[in-house]
């Protein structure tokens, strides 16, 4: 658990003092879901701005660093639940109609997630502790200056075939985040 601790600590001195990251496009969050088989995530974390952006379309697209710390519980075999805890770090992309200046957005992005132990839920059984979390959202800000937003993602958790077991869990996630 050490090691979890670490990182989280690591994650987030990265997260406040990463250079261009400018104070009014940092955003913290809270993010809870449910997932298959009774399987439950809740967590908190910071998104950092990559000072880029490339026009798509009628569109705006942008990226942003992604840093998490949460967990998940789970119930293996149908007993009683089992609580992990999870770290999380990698990038997302961001497309917005209208130019950027839309307040609706859609989302995708991956991370390298690592659990404090195996997942292992009543029918699941992860191969490793160190897993790929891939999400696909939409979400709308709101606010003076577009500082509190709503998004509800969609998100595969899986090693992507690294060791065997690999059978993966979705999960349906709401967050709100709030820009500082």
């Amino acid at each position: 658990m050490s090691t979890m601790k670490t990182l989280a600590a690591l994650s987030l001195c990265v997260a406040l003092t990463a250079p261009g990251a400018q104070a009014q496009e940092r955003m913290l969050y809270l993010q809870a879901g449910v997932g298959e088989q009774a399987a439950r995530a809740a967590g908190v974390g910071i998104t950092l701005p990559w000072n880029w952006s490339r026009t798509l379309g009628s569109g705006a697209l942008t990226g942003h660093w992604d840093f998490y710390l949460g967990g998940h519980r789970v119930r293996p075999d149908g007993g009683q639940r089992l609580n992990l805890w999870a770290i999380s770090a990698g990038p997302s992309l961001r497309w917005r109609g209208a130019q950027g200046a839309s307040p609706w957005f859609v989302e995708v992005g991956t991370a390298l997630m690592l659990h404090d132990r195996r997942y292992h839920s009543a029918d699941r059984l992860f191969g490793t502790r160190y897993n790929f979390a891939s999400h696909l959202g939409v979400g709308r800000n709101w606010g003076a200056q577009q500082q509190h937003e709503l998004s509800l993602r969609v998100q595969h958790i899986s090693n992507a075939g690294i060791k065997k077991p690999n059978p993966g869990e979705n999960l349906l996630l709401l967050r709100y985040g709030h820009r500082f």
